[in-house]
């Protein structure tokens, strides 16, 4: 089993930056891919961006080119780092790691706001 444990949330104006940091432990070996899903108050879940083993990356629309996934193998941690944040990224931030056998780990959430 794989457990992850997120950091790195806070309240930020718009147009300001935060890095989130997920790190894993447990089975990490198993895993295949990582990423950050986000639910803002009201709203189901969202996939914001992944990143897999091999270093491939998927971001959501809504985020693309102001968001960036990036993982240390060595550390068993993935980064997002959010640029240009708008008052509507505002949200739970969720970590999770996919495993070779398809089954899912998440985090317990960091909490992002933008707001002035």
């Amino acid at each position: 089993q794989v457990q992850l444990v997120e950091s790195g949330g806070g309240l930020v104006q718009p147009g300001g930056s935060l890095r989130l940091s997920c790190a894993a432990s447990g089975n990490t070996f198993s895993i295949n891919a990582m990423g950050w899903d986000r639910q803002a108050p009201g709203k189901g879940r969202e996939l914001v961006a992944t990143i897999s083993k091999s270093g491939s990356t998927y971001y959501a629309d809504s985020v693309k080119g102001r968001f960036s996934i990036s993982g240390d193998n060595a550390k068993n941690t993935v980064y997002l780092q959010m640029n240009s944040l708008k008052p509507e990224d505002t949200a739970v931030y969720y970590c999770h790691a996919v495993s070779m056998t398809g089954f899912n780990s998440w985090g317990q959430g960091t909490q992002v706001s933008v707001s002035s």
